[in-house]
């Protein structure tokens, strides 16, 4: 009978030009066997795939995926009275606990007597073994004891790459609270809303784009005081006034960071009402210049949709 082969006495370069060859699902389920194999995939975490992850509460499964998707691995986080139906039920060590794990062809099932415990455990250990940006969608029908995990996530300074909130109850406001002052680690904050949410959201911090696909609640004083590089606002309140506003802070050195601002709203008219004293039709194509003179801003405008392009002037 052949000994088994001593993979981690292999020569350090050989060990990551061996992990650099293997799977998502390959590596993820290597690194379950042992501490050591965890710290030697992790020393060689310039060699690791870049990956994204996306944690969906909805069905307790956390999605890792290449990009493009072109390869995709699930790991499936049940409940731990679900063993008594796995046959192949082996034991695992995952965020210092011994736990239950079923190994599939493309995923895994792994059994907590605690989802939430459970849900942070894995990102954890996922982000000791790949280079990724995690998403997450808080959604309407999400279990609620999962949601937590967002702000855990932020807690430690980890990045999002999406964070899409569905803000429509009152009761969101405990959690928008705790989160809502690490923005500044989200890339992409998406917020689905009512025209009403149910309290008044307050930004302590910004992230990097905006995208609020309701934002009657979207107020000219929340849109002069954001400092994202790219702001979406569907269905807005906003009108020619408040977009004069918005310009004229713009030309005079605010938002230094603004690369794309673009406004759905029926307030944005040819009524008589002008921005920076011409109709908005007016503003279609033209370029305006900030008074320093070091970038511009070219408009695309249409009834009810106003976009900003701006660009650093050479």
């Amino acid at each position: 009978m052949p000994s088994p082969f001593q993979l981690l006495r292999l020569p350090r370069l050989v060990l990551f030009e061996v992990f650099k060859s293997l799977s998502i699902g390959e590596k993820i389920k290597l690194s379950l066997c042992s501490k050591k194999t965890v710290t030697q995939i992790n020393i060689a975490h310039l060699y690791s795939q870049k990956v994204m992850i996306d944690l969906d509460f909805l069905s307790h499964k956390i999605s890792i995926h290449s990009k493009h998707s072109k390869e995709r691995f699930h790991i499936f986080n049940s409940s731990d009275t679900g063993t008594k139906i796995h046959r192949n039920i082996q034991q695992y060590q995952i965020g210092g606990r011994t736990v239950p794990v079923v190994f599939c062809f493309k995923s895994i099932q792994i059994f907590w007597n605690n989802h939430q415990k459970g849900f942070l455990s894995v990102t954890q250990h996922l982000l000791k073994i790949f280079r990724c940006k995690i998403s997450i969608s808080i959604g309407y029908y999400d279990n609620d004891s999962l949601q937590p995990i967002t702000s855990e996530l932020l807690n430690l300074q980890v990045e999002l790459k999406n964070l899409t909130f569905y803000l429509n109850e009152s009761q969101d406001q405990t959690l928008w609270n705790q989160i809502s002052s690490n923005f500044g680690l989200v890339e992409d904050l998406r917020i689905v809303s009512d025209n009403n949410p149910g309290f008044t959201p307050v930004f302590t911090s910004w992230p990097q784009k905006i995208s609020i696909f309701t934002s009657a609640w979207f107020t000219l004083e929340y849109l002069l005081a954001c400092t994202s590089t790219r702001i979406t606002l569907g269905c807005s309140h906003l009108g020619n006034k408040d977009l004069e506003e918005t310009l004229k802070k713009w030309k005079t050195g605010g938002f230094p960071n603004l690369e794309y601002l673009c406004v759905y709203s029926q307030g944005i008219t040819n009524n008589g009402t002008t921005i920076m004293g011409m109709n908005p039709s007016e503003l279609h194509g033209k370029d305006v210049q900030a008074d320093d003179g070091s970038k511009k801003t070219t408009f695309d405008i249409d009834y009810g949709r106003l976009e900003m392009f701006v660009t650093p002037v050479a």
